[in-house]
């Protein structure tokens, strides 16, 4: 991260900034639907986290959705590394089922931890700058926490390895939010 990423207080987001900040979040939530369909894939809809997973994975659908009007609208370039972000998705996803469902858990909230750091990131960059954005954002940063708890209470923390994996899939979502952020 550069200064740049941390602006000082007072100091007015700039469009490119803003483009920046909808180019990763679009490219997060269309990671996201990937993961859950990984998963789903591997775990089947018969498996007891079968309909949670669907009911997340809807959820993040609507937020990609929701990122992609709002790139359209603002002109906004989406990230060039969507091929790459659909296929790491599909298989950190069908990975983490394969290993169990526990896993899968520990994927989401390890993923969701990531995405609440980020956002609220975003909403304190973001001020008063863009309130449409603002709004979004808190309003899906509100659902991916939920999405987080929801799967801690699912055994997320008792999955092989959990600090490990945990770890490992926390770091993956940092670098994929650097990387969405220019490429």
């Amino acid at each position: 991260m550069s200064v740049k990423d941390f602006p000082r207080p007072g100091r007015r987001v700039t469009d490119a900034e803003r483009a920046s900040m909808l180019r990763v979040d679009q490219a997060g939530e269309f990671g996201a639907t990937r993961i859950y369909a990984g998963q789903l894939a591997v775990m089947g809809d018969r498996h007891p986290d079968s309909r949670l997973i669907a009911g997340m994975a809807a959820q993040e659908e609507r937020h990609r959705k929701h990122f992609d009007a709002m790139i359209a609208r603002r002109g906004v370039r989406p990230t060039a590394l969507q091929p790459v972000w659909n296929l790491a998705g599909f298989a950190l996803g069908a990975v983490t089922a394969a290993i169990g469902p526990r896993a899968a858990m520990a994927c989401t909230a390890a993923i969701e931890t990531e995405i609440d750091r980020h956002y609220a990131e975003q909403l304190e960059q973001l001020g008063e700058d863009d309130p449409e954005l603002s709004t979004v954002i808190a309003d899906f940063q509100a659902e991916e926490v939920e999405h987080r708890e929801t799967a801690i209470a699912h055994g997320a923390e008792q999955a092989p390895a959990y600090p490990l994996l945990s770890g490992a899939i926390r770091l993956g979502c940092r670098a994929a939010i650097a990387l969405s952020k220019y490429i």
